[in-house]
């Protein structure tokens, strides 16, 4: 099995971090590439983030309205094969 990490995106040029909102998908749960996962916001813009791959889901330690620096990984989508 492979992981691919789901990282904070940079949603502007400025942006060095941005605040978590929420997960969209519960841990566990499979996911398509592309779906909406979690969403982020920044003083500007507010987002949601698309899975980087076809997988399950699995949540790391990220916190509602926290902030996160551009980069850090929130979670893992598990990958079969």
């Amino acid at each position: 099995m492979n992981e691919i990490p789901v990282c904070m995106p940079k949603l502007t040029l400025q942006a060095t971090e941005a605040t978590f909102v929420e997960w969209l998908v519960e841990d566990g749960e499979t996911v398509e590439e592309e779906q909406p996962i979690y969403s982020v916001a920044t003083e500007k813009v507010e987002s949601e983030v698309p899975a980087p791959a076809a997988g399950v889901l699995r949540h790391g330690a990220a916190e509602s309205e926290e902030d996160y620096e551009v980069g850090t990984q929130l979670g893992v989508i598990v990958v079969a094969g």
